[in-house]
């Protein structure tokens, strides 16, 4: 009995992180029905990775820059931008394709140093900034690219965007199993699991674990089944087409940034800067140099979103990222963070993410017309800052 209320204790005091979770598996269930099985099919599971890897790329950075307590409106136009440099670095001066992702690369982090600059050491806003940022980037797209788009690009460049791992290595009349993808799923389930393990016993030794036994066992259990229901409709159901690349970038980044936020003293610094910014200066911790490296991590994740924006549609054009900010910003108030900074996670901004696209995602398939997709977004993302502010207030009256 002790065990169930010592449970029941914790849930209630993590609320806002656990209701994200089962919003998620509650559309998704929702969809599978309402679409007759066809949401989660080989096929559309892939698609959905593919159709939202952008976003979700924008939303790992925008959630940082709202833990700090700033917002960042311009990188749909960034990544527009950078879209349509690389397509003139390959197309017009002859440069190989991996000499243009980096240097598109670098693009994104002097676009990001230069918005990073006005906002951390001459103290303007980043909404004023980022505002001007988005109307000066989406000007230079549409310059760069004279109102024209660029295309094709090389095979390789396309691969980052809508390329899978192998994808003939198992041909579908001697198996269906695509076994380097099963691979990679095991690899990454031990990796989730021993990682897990760790922290908890490293927290355990020094005293500092409040999380239930029974809810980390439900968690952990919870997690293999996702990775292995994933490795299953990617590798081995019918249809499946193998490990798509950009899923594999994505896990790199999440495993990066999520140890950054979690565990480095540049992560604790972005927690207390958006915290409270006054006791952040007054312990010592530069907050100006936290604010310069946000906004640089912001444009080199906006730069790496353009890019693989671009290689899936195989395309540059003026009108590419359009929206992409609006997106992201929900990915992460849907996924946690707090409007007045200093909460959220990079994990709550990823499921986010994927909440907003299985609903983009579920509502197509249902041919429903995008009119009533964009009032629907625009509710869900009403109702979870309302959940955010009415959780607050019942913190505070506790």
């Amino acid at each position: 009995m002790a065990a169930i209320k010592d449970a029941v204790g914790f849930l209630g005091s993590r609320l806002r992180q656990i209701g994200i979770f089962i919003a998620l598996i509650v559309i998704v269930i929702l969809f599978q029905v309402l679409t007759d099985g066809r949401l989660l099919t080989a096929g559309n599971v892939s698609n959905i990775i593919v159709q939202n890897s952008y976003i979700l790329i924008l939303a790992i950075g925008m959630v940082m820059i709202i833990i700090a307590g700033h917002i960042d409106l311009s990188v749909g136009s960034v990544a527009a931008f950078v879209g349509a440099m690389s397509g003139v670095m390959i197309t017009q001066w002859g440069f190989p394709w991996w000499v243009a992702i980096l240097g598109s690369l670098i693009i994104g982090a002097l676009v990001g140093a230069w918005q990073g600059f006005w906002v951390a050491y001459v103290g303007i806003p980043a909404f004023i900034v980022t505002l001007a940022g988005m109307l000066i980037f989406r000007g230079l797209t549409q310059i760069v690219l004279g109102n024209r788009q660029i295309t094709p690009f090389p095979t390789e460049y396309r691969q980052l965007g809508g390329g899978f791992v192998f994808p003939n290595a198992f041909p579908a009349t001697s198996s269906p199993a695509e076994w380097i993808t099963v691979g990679l799923g095991v690899l990454a389930l031990i990796f989730l699991v021993g990682q897990q393990l760790r922290g908890r016993a490293s927290r355990v030794k020094h005293g500092l674990e409040d999380e239930p036994l029974a809810w980390f066992v439900t968690k952990l259990a919870f997690t293999a089944m996702l990775v292995l229901g994933l490795t299953y409709l990617l590798g081995i159901a019918p249809g499946s087409r193998g490990t798509p690349i950009v899923l594999i970038v994505l896990g790199v980044l999440v495993v990066i940034y999520s140890s950054v936020m979690a565990r480095s003293v540049f992560g604790r610094h972005v927690y207390a800067r958006g915290g409270n910014l006054h006791a952040a200066q007054l312990s010592g911790i530069k907050t100006q140099r936290v604010d310069f490296y946000l906004f640089v991590n912001m444009g080199v994740l906006a730069a790496l979103a353009g890019l693989v924006f671009t290689g899936r549609l195989n395309s540059a054009g003026p009108g590419a990222g359009n929206l992409f900010e609006l997106d992201a910003i929900a990915a992460a108030f849907i996924g946690g963070a707090a409007v007045t900074g200093g909460i959220g996670t990079v994990i709550g901004a990823i499921t986010g993410g994927l909440i907003m696209g299985v609903l983009n995602n579920g509502m197509s398939l249902m041919g429903i017309n995008t009119d009533y997709q964009q009032f629907i977004k625009g509710m869900v993302l009403l109702l979870a800052v309302a959940f955010d502010v009415f959780n607050k207030r019942r913190s505070g009256g506790r």
